[in-house]
């Protein structure tokens, strides 16, 4: 016989949020309704409220009966999080959401909408502690992990709002997600792989977004890139190196002082061969900083060594944020870059940057709020 499921449920207290139900697997969920004296049948009408209708409040679930509802809301449903506000760019279609968290702590996600797909940029952290000089969240500093259902509520929130037809180009499907917004997934590991799980499980355990249409960012934690290539998983993985050499990276990515470029190359190929994704690098190009066509040549050839064909380079040119002392590289510099890695056998393309005038740098809304 099984044993029973433990519950743990967290107190609303300053910090991590109380539990909800995106934070439970299918089998605590139907402990938790059980738990709050509902017939366990109800678990699922729940779940597929929640997953396959996006439905967050269950004052608004129909199909189950009224006085029921405000059970269900106390046992499984309690307030994560809030918009403070949206803001919104390119003719409509990119549309950043500044959200308040229960303990009043502040994050953000961005909802890019394109002719092919609708992508969403969310935060895995409240604030990042990695410190890199360049980006206003890690100057910010690191408030707090996120909760998996605080990840999956920003999901959630965008696919709801694509069905409806929130966005410019009427209604449409939330397809892509990508964690680059807020955070360091990786130093958040066990709560973002649940999260992926929710996203990627079909109904009523997930939203059924594919595996493959998920991009994981980190700036170079090489356990934990090992570790999620073992997995078994198939997300797409991108390491923001920003720089080929390690003098220079030592101080834009300061976590290069504990795991240096051939370690992260290493666990990047490691992960591409375990998991038949090709890997993205990131690449912040900032005038007179690493934008040197030498830098170039040599990314080019780190790369072609360590990772052969299975490797894409994202040139990104600078956000910069207020008061920075940073700046983006002109256009002919940055073509002469990406002519340069192209040289060396290593595609290399320029990201469509979106959402500057809306302050869509990461962490740059908050800091505005703050």
């Amino acid at each position: 016989m099984a044993e029973p499921v433990q519950l743990q449920f967290r107190a609303p207290t300053r910090g991590m949020p109380p539990t909800h139900l995106a934070d439970l697997t299918d089998d605590e969920v139907k402990a938790a309704v059980k738990e709050a004296g509902l017939p366990g049948f109800r678990a699922n009408q729940i779940a597929r409220q929640y997953y396959g209708r996006l439905e967050g409040d269950p004052l608004a679930m129909t199909d189950l009966p009224e006085n029921l509802r405000a059970t269900v809301k106390d046992a499984l449903f309690p307030t994560l999080m809030e918009p403070l506000r949206h803001v919104s760019c390119d003719d409509g279609q990119t549309r950043k959401t500044l959200w308040k968290l229960h303990d009043a702590t502040l994050l953000e996600s961005v909802l890019m909408r394109y002719p092919d797909r609708a992508t969403l940029c969310i935060s895995s952290q409240a604030g990042c502690g990695m410190a890199c000089p360049f980006c206003a969240t890690g100057q910010g500093g690191l408030d707090r992990n996120l909760s998996t259902a605080e990840i999956v509520e920003q999901v959630r929130a965008a696919a709801k709002s694509m069905r409806d037809g929130e966005v410019e180009g009427g209604e449409g499907r939330l397809s892509n997600i990508v964690f680059m917004g807020m955070g360091e997934p990786l130093a958040n590991y066990k709560r973002v792989i649940a999260a992926i799980k929710r996203i990627t499980s079909p109904s009523p355990e997930g939203f059924g977004i594919s595996q493959r249409n998920i991009t994981v960012s980190t700036v170079g934690l090489a356990p934990a890139i090992r570790r999620l290539a073992d997995e078994g998983m198939h997300m797409r993985l991108a390491v923001s190196l920003h720089c080929p050499d390690d003098e220079l990276r030592d101080t834009l990515v300061p976590v290069n002082n504990r795991w240096d470029i051939d370690e992260v190359l290493d666990a990047a190929a490691y992960y591409a061969e375990k998991s038949g994704r090709r890997v993205s690098i990131e690449y912040a190009l900032i005038k007179e900083v690493n934008d040197h066509p030498w830098r170039a040549d040599l990314l080019g050839k780190r790369l072609r060594k360590k990772l052969g064909n299975q490797v894409h380079v994202n040139l990104i040119p600078l956000n910069p944020t207020p008061g920075s002392e940073w700046d983006a590289s002109p256009k002919h510099v940055q073509d002469e870059f990406v002519r340069r890695v192209t040289e060396q056998g290593v595609a290399c393309t320029v990201r469509d940057t979106r959402g500057q005038e809306i302050a869509a740098a990461c962490g740059q809304l908050a800091a505005e709020e703050r």
